[in-house]
């Protein structure tokens, strides 16, 4: 680019994207006189979904801002619980979170997940059509226009992606009210009604169901449960809302 040369920098949080010479405070960009802020910021490697707010001189700016010659931006972080506006706040992860969909999900989080990898196009189109946020590792899938809203995920742990998408989001929690395999809703199952899905041990020991309304799946607290548990009283205990 041979244009204005304007200078950056990017908080912390954000030095994972940028290359390792713009980390240490502010560098300078020579512009092309005509892309947008928005355009710079992502040039230089970070996603908008997890830029914050734009400073230009101190002052903040869209990100359709044409920088102009001896500009200072300072590019923040995203607010802290982020809000989403416009939608109730619900997910849709990639082909390759598929464990924190399922956590999502037992903490009664709406988390669309395909097990399939059905390409960026589609899950930026699935979020643009259902309002979801798209969570993904991919920075890539995160630069696409079509998205509704997006957020990276940081770590590649499911304990730590819970937890940061959970700080980051604040959703309402309601364990045990969502089927981890499909998303849908969960009811109270007679056991009678089930019996047929049940194997005979399960109908011996067990007593108490629940079945989800949209695949089918029965649900009781078997030899899994106190695992579940844990994840959802450690999650109750650090985010807040109250057991289903």
């Amino acid at each position: 680019m041979n244009g204005p040369e304007i200078h950056i920098s990017f908080a912390p949080g954000l030095a994972l994207f940028v290359a390792a010479p713009r980390r240490g405070g502010c560098t300078a960009v020579v512009t092309d006189g005509v892309s947008t802020l928005g355009h710079v910021v992502e040039s230089l490697g970070v996603p908008l979904t997890e830029a914050g707010r734009l400073l230009v001189d101190g002052r903040p700016v869209p990100p359709a801002h044409v920088p102009a010659a001896g500009e200072h931006v300072e590019v923040l972080g995203v607010e802290r619980p982020q809000p989403v506006p416009g939608a109730p706040l619900r997910f849709l992860l990639d082909v390759h979170l598929g464990t924190l969909a399922r956590r999502l999900r037992l903490l009664g989080v709406d988390a669309a997940y395909e097990s399939e990898d059905i390409g960026d196009p589609a899950l930026a189109a699935w979020s643009a059509r259902e309002r979801r946020v798209m969570l993904s590792r991919d920075r890539g899938l995160l630069r696409r226009r079509e998205l509704w809203a997006g957020a990276y995920v940081y770590s590649d742990r499911p304990e730590e992606q819970l937890r940061d998408v959970l700080e980051r989001f604040a959703p309402a929690l309601a364990p045990w009210t969502r089927c981890t395999a499909c998303n849908g809703q969960l009811t109270d199952a007679d056991k009678d009604a089930v019996r047929g899905r049940l194997e005979q041990g399960t109908q011996r020991t067990y007593d108490v169901f629940a079945q989800c309304t949209a695949c089918g799946r029965v649900y009781w607290r078997g030899a899994h449960h106190a695992r579940l548990e844990a994840i959802v009283e450690d999650a109750l205990r650090e985010f807040g809302g109250a057991a289903a």
